[in-house]
């Protein structure tokens, strides 16, 4: 998955949950849950969905780390599994 598929795939997990959010507005660098206005029991969701759509695993002691967009990327692209050929 390149870098294109992996932020539109979150961005869609994200319209998923917050469908008011406009994506063209968001920023990499910002808080994203400041951004989307998400409480806890959506950013848990948003989370969960990522790790079911990406089968990555996202341990709860990593959430705190999970801030801006980039971080989010960050975090998922290291996790991928390897792409079959």
């Amino acid at each position: 998955m390149n870098d294109v598929q992996l932020r539109s795939t979150v961005v869609a997990t994200l319209l998923s949950i917050a469908p008011e959010v406009d994506a063209a507005l968001l920023s990499d660098n910002r808080p994203l849950r400041l951004q989307v206005d998400l409480d806890s029991m959506d950013w848990l969701n948003f989370l969960i969905g990522l790790s079911q759509q990406l089968k990555v695993e996202i341990a709860e002691s990593d959430y705190g780390q999970l801030v801006t967009l980039k971080d989010l990327l960050d975090y998922l692209r290291a996790r991928l599994p390897p792409a079959t050929a």
